[in-house]
């Protein structure tokens, strides 16, 4: 007997019960790719913050997508989303100096820049700028802005709970500015490593700091040669305006060679230095 005859020979109440049951069915057979994709989705974000991410795979250096911030304005009127853009605008890039200050090689990256009338971004680790206040103002005096780069520099923090992350933000943030003193403010925040979550961004953003990647890794840190790292600066200059360098973390004279030579080189390509956004354009 086919399903035609079956449902005519039920009573009314039996093809009432029938056909709910078939609703139901077919309702919960829509529903199960909808919320899939929901848990999915929070996942997928996740894994464009984290680190090693390349220009090549649709991310910048610092793991972040490419393209808009995909940020939300917090109450202090600054993006959560990853900044990478210049304020300057149009072909300019935005110099960001990592892991100081450092009481040897700071004074000499201060010097290249001052020598080129350029202004740069230095993202500071809490104790170090704790330690040499006298650095801090010095990068204050001449005009440079200052970024937190939290209390331990631990790459695995997006692994860690957000009261961990929130610590490290915050403590290192009051240690930088007290350093500072005078009232100069932190504007920037950047995860170490690349490693920002959600929450770090929020954080930072709710405490006046924008979030700020790279898209470029001169790759100082390895000590290449001085040749290798302004080499990887002008292969990667169209991978977007950031250029991340180091005057932390040991020796640092290939940095200070090659920032001057990167410097030299972008003003014979025309090309300006700014700092880096802090609103949504």
């Amino acid at each position: 007997m086919d399903i035609k005859a079956r449902v005519g020979n039920l009573g009314s109440r039996s093809r009432v019960t029938l056909a709910v049951g078939v609703v139901a069915v077919v309702v919960a057979a829509w529903a199960v790719p909808s919320v899939t994709g929901t848990l999915h989705a929070p996942q997928q974000n996740v894994a464009r913050e984290q680190g090693g991410g390349t220009a090549t795979d649709g991310h910048n250096s610092d793991g972040s997508a490419q393209g808009g911030d995909g940020g939300t304005q917090q109450q202090s009127g600054i993006s959560d989303g990853i900044a990478h853009a210049s304020e300057a605008g149009g072909n300019a890039v935005n110099i960001t100096i990592d892991d100081g200050p450092d009481p040897v090689w700071t004074p000499k990256v201060l010097d290249v820049l001052k020598r080129h009338g350029v202004k740069a971004t230095f993202c500071m680790i809490g104790p170090q700028a704790k330690a040499h206040p006298d650095l801090v103002k010095q990068v204050i005096a001449a005009g440079h802005r200052l970024c937190d780069h939290t209390v331990d520099h631990d790459t695995s923090m997006d692994k860690k709970p957000v009261a961990y992350q929130e610590k490290e933000i915050l403590d290192a943030k009051k240690m930088i500015e007290d350093a500072a003193g005078g009232g100069a403010q932190v504007l920037y925040y950047r995860a170490p490593g690349g490693a920002f979550t959600p929450d770090s961004r929020r954080i930072a953003a709710t405490n006046g700091m924008r979030p700020l990647g790279w898209n470029i890794d001169s790759k100082d840190f390895d000590k290449p040669g001085t040749a290798a790292i302004v080499n990887t600066v002008k292969k990667e200059i169209g991978n977007g305006p950031t250029l991340l360098f180091h005057d932390g973390g040991g020796d640092r004279q290939q940095t200070v060679e090659a920032l001057d030579q990167v410097l030299t080189w972008l003003k014979a390509q025309g090309r300006a230095t700014g700092f880096p956004v802090r609103t949504t354009p």
